[in-house]
């Protein structure tokens, strides 16, 4: 979010000498795009516009694909396109830019002084120099409005009264010859990695002061920002800047059953222990915004306990009396973040919208909502006086960031990064299309044509089925399940937001409860049929399915329930038994709420629609696929999968990596990965 300007930039002409958008040497010759292509793509990402609105700073990653690994740097722009320019260029990781509250100073995260710490950048000139030195890893850094403190997290045992106990403590455990761990409660691992006691606690720090940064969360066994994807947008000061706001799952044993976060409030220095704010709601709460003028504090609301894939509801909180009111308690879309305009009035989001990831603006006095920009996957949003800097990428884009008037007028281009890749790279041209699903509903769906497609020929088909199961295959450029790959490799890729998907409204969404197998199997096999019917250039005799998460269990029950339909499967990392997975996996809640409960309190909820069932069905090849790290669907059903398969003489192959989680992270392993499912997918359809 951007605060009213300060003042512009005294270095404003300098800088316009130094500025030039960057030369990018790429091959002029085209080619298909491929996985390298995606790889190759440098990543714009969390944009944060200067109190006075003339310039963006954001991050942008590139991947080195001979030392296997990425880097992120710093770049700065100019809100009106007009110059760019690289800000860091130190090998190590340069993260997490925010603005000082007049504009002079650029604060962010690094990993260059061999932990990552605070620096500060002057935009007068000179390097960067070092505000922390703590002996731990400081994340999620947030500068206070008053421009005195910053706050940052770091990793500590609770129980303990100082960093430096942490720090003692971690000695004495790497002493150690012993490697057990004892555990007591849940969760003793999470997502990919296994807990060893210690919490994600905010810290306050005054700048320009020797004084030592002050634990505000002093004594909670709980984490702030939420694990294992929360960042600083859970973490806010208060607008005077002595307070911090935060959200947190404070829930002690029943952590790994609960979604209840909760927005909690503390002084900066420590003084009192955090008072829970949103104690009457047993559901989530997160993201605290508060308005310009700091009377009013927004924050995001689910309103079912133990549905971590509820509608979000905007809640505006009257900071003096703590009387609250729901913004958009009959807009049925799922906000997912907070802008104020500089006036109060309105408030800009972005959420999901058949299929596309659209910005809004919503009035804050009667909630009425207007659609401001609605293609493409958009976010990131930051508010320039009378317009808006946002990312957006698409099926055919990486992100790059934009500028539109607030009224929905007059786009332009702040960041072309990524120009000269994607003209390299031939892609597919795609198409959205609808149709009746399950109970003659309206299904949403995609279509990429394959690279050089010619209107004379059938191309074969790479099915994807996305995760969730409450997600959606939309208007993205991903950067695991891209559809320009198969594209590119010659194949149309069709993607169907079957019931359950997120975008098309909550009751669409929560349809899928307890009928996992039902209404998106029925929805996936009419929204094939409506491809074939419309597009008279796929091939149906030879279509193959892929898909991970959710889409690795509905793959396992394709085969068993919709056998005689693929020429091949490919499966990434999904469940062959339910009933089993509730007790392999860490966030409890999500099976607890998808089948009716826990094993033991709803049986039938978890073997209605178990693969585990239907093995007997199996006979098309499949290709299995699963992370040793991944402790959300854990390897072993990807091991027993391929099992099953093996003892029925189908054939098969079981692609295994020991270093990766839920995700397929490390470029070296996505190329492996693509290469051998393309390879899997030729053997089967391209005859």
């Amino acid at each position: 979010m951007t605060r009213r300007s300060i003042r512009r930039f005294s270095l404003a002409a300098a800088l316009m000498t130094a500025f030039a958008a960057p030369r990018l040497s790429f091959a002029e010759d085209t080619h298909p795009f491929g996985v390298r292509d995606m790889l190759a793509m440098d990543r714009v990402g969390d944009p944060h516009v200067s109190p006075d609105g003339a310039y963006v700073v954001f991050t942008l990653r590139s991947t080195d694909l001979e030392a296997d690994k990425g880097r992120t740097d710093l770049w700065l722009a100019a809100t009106d396109g007009s110059m760019i320019k690289q800000l860091t260029t130190d090998p190590a990781a340069d993260v997490n830019p925010r603005w000082s509250a007049d504009g002079s100073e650029i604060f962010f995260l690094s990993s260059r002084s061999g932990s990552m710490q605070v620096w500060r950048l002057p935009m007068s000139g000179g390097e960067a120099r070092q505000v922390t030195k703590e002996p731990l890893d400081v994340g999620n850094l947030v500068v206070a409005p008053s421009g005195k403190h910053i706050a940052y997290t770091m990793e500590v045992f609770p129980e303990l009264k100082s960093v430096k106990d942490t720090v003692d403590r971690l000695d004495e455990i790497a002493k150690q010859k012993q490697t057990g761990r004892v555990y007591d409660k849940l969760f003793f691992r999470h997502w990919d990695t296994w807990k060893d006691g210690r919490r994600s606690h905010i810290f306050v720090r005054k700048l320009d002061s020797d004084d030592e940064s002050i634990d505000i969360m002093r004594g909670m066994d709980a984490d702030a920002p939420s694990k294992p994807f929360g960042g600083p947008e859970e973490i806010t000061f208060t607008p005077q800047g002595y307070g911090i706001v935060f959200a947190c799952r404070d829930e002690g044993r029943e952590e790994a059953w609960s979604v209840n976060f909760d927005l909690f409030t503390a002084s900066i220095d420590g003084s009192s222990r955090p008072k829970r704010l949103t104690k009457q709601n047993k559901a989530w709460d997160t993201t605290p915004v508060f308005s310009p003028d700091g009377e009013t504090l927004a924050y995001l609301a689910m309103s079912r306990a133990g549905f971590e894939a509820d509608r979000f509801r905007i809640v505006l909180r009257d900071w003096r009396t703590g009387s609250e009111r729901v913004l958009t308690d009959e807009w049925d879309r799922s906000p997912s973040e907070i802008a104020w305009a500089p006036d109060a009035a309105t408030i800009y989001t972005s959420a999901g919208n058949l299929g596309q990831n659209s910005i809004f603006a919503i009035d804050v006095e009667t909630g009425r909502v207007k659609t401001i920009v609605e293609q493409g996957s958009n976010g990131g949003i930051n508010v320039i006086d009378k317009r808006l800097l946002f990312s957006r990428d698409t099926l055919k884009s990486p992100a790059e960031l934009f500028t539109i008037a607030r009224d929905g007028s007059d786009e332009k281009p702040v960041t072309q990064i990524n120009k000269e890749k994607v003209a390299a790279a031939r892609m597919g041209d795609y198409e959205q299309f609808t149709f009746k699903g399950w109970n003659g509903e309206q299904v949403h769906g995609y279509v990429v044509k394959p690279v050089d497609f010619s209107v004379s020929r059938k191309y074969p088909i790479a099915f994807l089925i996305h995760g969730g199961p409450q997600g959606s295959f939309g208007n993205h450029f991903h950067y695991r399940w891209n559809p320009q790959a198969y594209a590119g490799a010659g194949y149309a890729a069709v993607m169907i937001d079957f019931h359950g998907s997120t975008g098309y409204g909550q009751a669409f969404t929560d349809s899928i409860r307890n009928d996992w197998g039902g209404k998106p199997l029925e929805d996936l096999k009419k929204g094939l049929d409506a491809a074939l019917d419309k597009y008279d250039w796929l091939d149906g005799r030879r279509v193959s399915a892929l898909g991970a998460s959710y889409g690795g269990y509905m793959i396992n029950w394709i085969a068993g329930n919709w056998s005689d339909r693929f020429r091949c499967l490919v499966n990434h990392d999904g469940n062959l038994c339910e009933r089993l997975a509730y007790f392999d996996t860490e966030e409890l809640w999500f099976p607890e709420w998808e089948h009716g409960g826990a094993p033991w309190e709803n049986p039938d909820g978890y073997e209605k629609h178990n693969p585990l069932n239907f093995v007997k069905n199996w006979k098309t090849p499949m290709l299995v696929i699963h992370g040793g790290m991944d402790y959300r669907v854990v390897d072993t059903q990807g091991m027993s999968t391929f099992t099953a398969l093996q003892r029925r003489g189908i054939p098969s192959k079981f692609l295994y990596f020991p270093d990766e989680n839920h995700w397929v992270l490390k470029p070296s392993n996505s190329i492996q990965w693509h290469e051998t499912v393309i390879e899997w997918l030729d053997q089967w359809t391209k005859k």
